[in-house]
């Protein structure tokens, strides 16, 4: 999302670029798209404090990944409460919650291992991002 000054922007919502045009087109589940965008605001919240070009010192990333991580569940938290408010009732989302949560999960989880195949053949020192985005989703369900 970009803000021009006025209002947000949405972009680069053409699907995943290595799948055909065909199979982009597919109609699915809108939520694929909210863990798309769940998945963002973890790379948003991480990507500075990996590898190259980091934003915060190596001394400080275990003092900054707490805020970071911090900030990644608020503004995720606060995105997912605005898209189910809007989309109360709606018949293309489950009605239970277990049911919406165990899909978004779904989502979230295809979402990070599509990720992990891409850096370990674009950014491999990134791939800690997607692992470590697994690795919060089973904690929580512990």
């Amino acid at each position: 999302m970009l803000f021009t000054g006025r209002d947000f922007v949405i972009i680069d919502f053409e699907g995943e670029p290595a799948r055909p045009i065909g199979e982009r087109r597919i109609k699915r589940s809108p939520l694929r798209d909210v863990a798309g965008m769940l998945r963002s605001f973890h790379y948003a919240a991480n990507s500075g404090l990996l590898g190259t070009g980091a934003w915060v010192r190596d001394e400080d990333a275990p003092k900054v990944s707490g805020w970071a991580s911090l900030w990644y569940r608020w503004v995720s938290g606060a995105f997912l409460y605005g898209y189910l408010e809007k989309t109360k009732g709606a018949e293309f989302l489950p009605s239970d919650p277990g049911d919406l949560r165990i899909l978004l999960d779904a989502y979230l989880i295809e979402k990070a291992v599509y990720e992990i195949g891409y850096e370990m053949n674009n950014r491999p020192d990134w791939t800690a991002i997607p692992v470590r985005g697994i690795l919060n989703l089973l904690e929580e369900q512990e």
